[in-house]
């Protein structure tokens, strides 16, 4: 196991064309430690640098400025078989032309390992893995999912400090993802070594990892447990990005006092949401008219629980989701989205909804950021 901290790691792809000089900035100003045994997944959409900082860390990709650091060594200018950290990658990299056994014995075999151990060593992973029934066998024969616990195995019977695993289910149907999700956090809970995660699935995200950490545009948004992300996102893509259903986001909103009562308004008016106490101090110094709301449909509901506040809308659309529904309402052009109980009949007409106050969010305007974060890093 072994810490590993970047800081200031920033990524350039030069221009490989003389007409066009255009660099490329894949990774900005990367800061961020990832504990010792700790599981951390990478997430971010398509071209965000997070495959880039895997290869970084890895040391497959050199870095343009700032320092990685392994076990508190500086690791810039060492080869990856010196930074003792193993990759199991998207594709699985197997050896089609070898059994299941020579793939995991490989890289110990190239070390000059002594064959008994070798075999003690592929018989022990193989055991943490379950596919001691599949060690005679070749690629070709396997499924998705046994092909990806082989690639995991070649990477952790090498006893790395680190391990990576980039998009290791992206090829596998929604039923071996959900077995090989489970194997993984088995393992990782078992072997107790650090590993780095890189998805763009945010469900894989939350489902195992200890902290995500949230990139886009080569910048890392922010890092966090799945109650932070969930609750307390850095500004609106966070809060975008993370959540299912997704987030109900009302940009150009206003704010407007009556009776006493501060209220963040949707544009068109067509939603009052109450501000408490805690979200009307963080607006003390917020000097301009607009706000971008957002509350999250797990946060309104049909039932009237202490502390929820009325809203009403008309019934648009009735999702059935398996253990919750999922209805919209509508009301004067904009749609607002709330968790249900499954089996609630579908409504068409005008209904009251219910939403809990303290779960309002509210983001700048045009920086996107959160506001009460904002006050807090100010402070």
């Amino acid at each position: 196991m072994a810490e590993v901290v970047l800081r200031n790691v920033k990524k350039i792809y030069q221009s490989r064309q003389k007409k066009k000089k255009e660099d490329v900035l894949a990774v900005k100003n990367l800061n961020l430690t990832i504990q010792d045994g700790e599981f951390l997944a990478l997430l971010g959409p398509s071209g965000c640098g997070k495959t880039t900082t895997l290869r970084m860390i890895v040391g497959l990709e050199s870095i343009t400025e700032g320092e990685i650091l392994i076990d508190g060594k500086v690791v810039n200018s060492w080869n990856p078989a010196q930074r003792n950290v193993a990759m199991a990658f998207e594709t699985y990299a197997l050896y089609t032309h070898l059994t299941v056994r020579e793939n995991l014995g490989l890289c110990l075999k190239a070390k000059n390992v002594q064959p008994q151990e070798i075999e003690k060593q592929v018989n022990h992973i193989a055991e943490i893995l379950k596919i001691t029934d599949i060690l005679n066998v070749r690629p070709s024969h396997l499924s998705g999912g046994q092909q990806q616990r082989v690639s995991l195995g070649r990477a952790l019977i090498r006893r790395p400090s680190v391990t990576m695993l980039d998009e290791p289910l992206s090829h596998l149907d929604a039923a071996l993802r959900l077995e090989t999700r489970i194997e993984i956090k088995r393992i990782h809970q078992r072997v107790k070594g650090t590993f780095i995660y890189v998805t763009h699935d945010q469900l894989e995200a939350l489902a195992l990892a200890d902290r995500v950490a949230v990139m886009n545009f080569a910048e890392l948004q922010q890092v966090g447990t799945r109650k932070e992300l969930f609750e307390q996102p850095a500004n609106v893509f966070v809060a975008d990005f993370v959540g299912e259903p997704p987030i109900n986001l009302y940009y150009q909103s206003t704010l407007e006092e009556q009776d006493g009562e501060l209220y963040a308004v949707t544009p068109q008016g067509a939603y009052r949401f109450q501000l408490v106490p805690q979200k009307r101090r963080l607006l003390e110094n917020h000097q301009k008219e607009k706000v971008t709301l957002g509350i999250r449909p797990q946060h309104i509901g049909l039932e009237q629980k202490p502390g929820y506040v009325p809203l009403s809308g008309k019934g648009a659309l009735f999702e059935f989701l398996g253990e919750y529904g999922y209805l919209t309402v509508h009301n004067q052009g904009l749609d607002l989205s709330l968790l249900t109980p499954a089996d609630i009949e579908s409504h068409s007409e005008q209904i009251d909804i219910f939403y809990d106050p303290h779960k309002v969010l509210l983001f700048d305007s045009e920086s996107g950021e959160n506001l009460a974060l904002n006050r807090t890093k100010n402070i």
